[in-house]
């Protein structure tokens, strides 16, 4: 069964920086993500990296987040520079069996078998 803990949400001023963390125990899939929440709105995908090492980004992160694997293939990293306040949200982490994009798009939740629980991104 894969777990996913997130960690690294916080409160920042706007233009500031955060890096969230991902910990996957029990994975062995192609894919892994970020994807966040706002209340009343739908979770959208923010980025994600297949073991292959492409990476995928919403339009409205690139150049400022940056998704990264660490040395051991279950840690997964968003760091998010220039932070502004529409960034706000609950941030997710998810794992998916399959490669990014298989059979939708990368940023398709339905997509991704297995959910962290969430850290809270807050900036004003």
């Amino acid at each position: 069964h894969v777990q996913l803990v997130e960690s690294g949400g916080g409160s920042v001023q706007a233009g500031g920086s955060l890096r969230l963390s991902c910990v996957a125990y029990a994975y062995d899939g192609y894919c892994m993500g970020w994807f966040r929440q706002v209340p009343g709105l739908e979770r959208e995908g923010v980025a994600a990296v297949g073991r292959d090492g492409n990476t995928f980004y919403a339009e409205h992160v690139k150049g400022r987040f940056t998704i990264s694997q660490g040395n051991a293939e279950n840690t997964l990293y968003l760091q998010m520079n220039s932070l502004k306040p529409e960034d706000t949200a609950m941030y997710y982490c998810a794992a998916s069996r399959f490669r990014c994009g298989y059979g939708g798009t990368w940023y398709t939740p339905s997509r991704f078998n297995d959910w962290g629980r969430g850290t809270q991104v807050t900036v004003s």
